[in-house]
């Protein structure tokens, strides 16, 4: 059953909690599901009605068993800040999302759904017989999408994150794709799969230029596309990624040849945008 519209959610609450008017517009127009959870993010001004609106979701959406609430992530690892609300006490949970199932403690791990599009774009754009290389794999986000719905010769999932890495192994059992996607825990800077991609992922924010060194050095010696997520002010947009994107071409003895997408993902703080380019560069 689909989640309601986020309107109806701020309806609920409106209808349901004695909320003074001043307070009204800091009120969330939507909620996080993944699986049978759902997570709040909550402006400090309406964090105090948390317990309240958890019990209004769990009365109205029958298929949400648990309710927590977001603080934030913290750390190079991106672990997550999440409180339990109310409902069973499970933080475990499998999600799907499509038609690939991911299983996840919500509590040890993020599960971002803001880049929803890109998890979906990527996997249209893998040639048959091509080498992923996923630098920061997680819970396989993009490696288990791509092979289950691309026909690449291989991927190669590096995580650091020990718990993410967990669930990385688990999901390529859940989706019976271990034939294509070898998982690797470790550091992306210090993990050498050779120069062997056609492709490099680099879905991980922010400062994610810190790691472009050692995308290049996965690429194939030909060249290839890194697709680069990284966070950049508006007023940076798009010169100031593709200034970074060049310079370090030329360093690592590649040259910029096209950018085949470019987009804002989402707002990653006020005025500072999440963005993604796939560039595509040639050896020299």
């Amino acid at each position: 059953m689909p989640a309601k519209k986020p309107r109806d959610f701020r309806r609920l609450l409106l209808d349901g909690l004695d909320i003074p008017k001043d307070k009204q517009a800091l009120l969330p127009r939507g909620f996080q599901r993944i699986g049978h959870i759902v997570i709040l993010n909550l402006k400090p001004g309406v964090s105090g009605l948390a317990s309240d609106m958890a019990d209004l979701i769990l009365k109205d959406y029958p298929y949400v068993k648990t309710v927590c609430l977001t603080q934030g992530v913290s750390g190079e690892l991106r672990e997550p800040r999440v409180r339990y609300l109310a409902g069973e006490k499970r933080t475990e949970t499998v999600h799907t999302e499509s038609r690939c199932k991911f299983r996840l403690d919500v509590t040890r791990v993020m599960f971002s759904k803001g880049n929803l599009s890109e998890r979906a774009r990527i996997p249209g754009l893998v040639k048959p017989g091509e080498t992923i290389v996923d630098m920061f794999a997680g819970i396989g986000y993009f490696s288990i999408p791509i092979a289950r719905h691309a026909k690449p010769k291989q991927i190669y999932a590096i995580e650091k994150n020990p718990a993410a890495f967990r669930y990385l192994r688990e999901n390529i059992r859940l989706n019976r794709v271990h034939d294509r996607v070898t998982p690797i825990l470790g550091d992306c800077r210090e993990v050498r799969t050779g120069s062997v991609a056609d492709r490099a992922l680099m879905g991980y924010l922010p400062k994610t230029y810190r790691y472009l060194p050692s995308a290049f050095e996965a690429l194939k010696p030909q060249g290839g596309i890194i697709h680069y997520h990284d966070t950049f002010a508006e007023n940076e947009l798009f010169e100031r990624p593709l200034e970074i994107l060049e310079s370090q071409a030329f360093r690592a003895g590649y040259v910029f040849k096209a950018i085949k997408h470019k987009a804002v993902v989402k707002e990653y703080a006020p005025g500072v945008c999440h963005v993604v380019i796939d560039a595509e560069f040639s050896g020299t």
